[in-house]
């Protein structure tokens, strides 16, 4: 179910995702030969509408757009063609796709404020029913081995004949100041659990831990009009917190010290988007928003056979005022798309061994 679950989101977005490029190529009088859901082959022709088929394809998930001489060859003397547009217009062709990404997140986001948001009782939202929930869980720690796992709601600790049942902030302390087994009653969806553990005293913080981040979170339910402004702000943290992430990574790469320890691939996304679908609805909302923001920045990255690739050859043609070749252009992007494939299966790997 989670692969399901999985696979209709990511086909939602990239879908979004080609939905932008469609819209301003068209906008621009560019020729779009094809709409397609899913990735051919071709199973089946929809529709035909101002020029543009839509198709119905065997590969159940994703989709693409055909747009004509977005390869540059054979069109340079087509008036319709992608490649003979001006620079500006072909570069708002590009950044629409990933432009679509964040207002997709935004939407999703704002949504979630008007149902309904899981929220830190910290935060300057109101906040009802919080509760003492896991945020993440450190890999290797006692927390880990006992079970406990990201989403699961701590009601209460006991320790010594003594009971916390109050905020994060007491149950935390509670469990530092303890030098024995503590029994955390905890809430896991529908089911509720015992689980018992030990903590180990941590010399970075001089205290006992079990390796868990907690938090108080409650649902902030705000009106249509507050739930749009606020998903706009949270839409725009989001996306800064994830650009600095990115940055960081892609600088640890150039110093030769980057690690795929922090990165997550299609497995791994599984089994995340399973969790959060079990915790309930909003939960997988803001989860699919965050994947529609990290293929924002994604997307944007300079690298072959993403738009960000796409735009730097845009650019530098701009700044020559002469046309990259197309061979050149086509064997950048084909080297990248396997250099991506190649970063995909190592990370999978790595999904599939911490399963394992």
């Amino acid at each position: 179910m989670a692969l399901i679950i999985f696979l209709i989101i990511l086909s939602i977005l990239i879908v979004v995702h080609e939905l932008g490029h469609f819209a301003v190529a068209k906008k621009f009088g560019i020729r779009v030969d094809e709409f397609g859901l899913g990735y051919p082959p071709r199973a089946k022709k929809l529709f035909h509408w101002r020029g543009t088929d839509f198709t119905l394809n065997w590969l159940p998930f994703g989709g693409f757009v055909k747009i004509f001489g977005e390869d540059g060859e054979n069109s340079e003397k087509e008036s319709d063609s992608f490649v003979n547009k001006n620079r500006g217009i072909q570069a708002m062709v590009l950044v629409a796709g990933v432009a679509m990404n964040f207002l997709f997140a935004w939407f999703l986001i704002s949504i979630g404020f008007a149902i309904g948001m899981p929220s830190s009782a910290d935060s300057s939202l109101p906040v009802e029913n919080a509760q003492t929930v896991v945020t993440s869980v450190m890999p290797g720690s006692p927390a880990k081995t006992a079970g406990l796992k990201a989403g699961d709601v701590i009601t209460s600790i006991v320790s010594g004949g003594q009971i916390v049942n109050t905020d994060a902030t007491a149950k935390a302390d509670f469990i530092a100041s303890s030098d024995e087994e503590v029994l955390l009653s905890v809430k896991r969806g529908e089911k509720l659990l015992e689980i018992p553990i030990v903590p180990e005293f941590n010399q970075s913080l001089n205290k006992p831990v079990i390796g868990v981040s907690m938090d108080d979170i409650g649902v902030a339910k705000l009106s249509p009009i507050k739930a749009v402004w606020q998903g706009l702000k949270t839409s725009i943290l989001l996306t800064a917190l994830t650009a600095k992430a990115l940055f960081n990574l892609v600088a640890q790469a150039v110093q030769g010290s980057a690690s795929l320890e922090g990165l997550t691939g299609p497995v791994g996304l599984v089994g995340i988007v399973g969790d959060a679908s079990v915790l309930g609805f909003t939960y997988l909302l803001s989860l699919t928003a965050l994947i529609s923001i990290n293929l924002t920045l994604i997307n944007l990255l300079p690298f072959p056979a993403l738009d960000g690739g796409r735009l730097l050859v845009v650019f530098v043609e701009a700044l020559s005022r002469r046309n990259v070749p197309a061979k050149i252009t086509s064997a950048i992007n084909t080297i990248g798309f396997a250099l991506l494939v190649f970063l995909m299966v190592l990370v999978t790997i790595q999904d599939i061994a911490k399963i394992l």
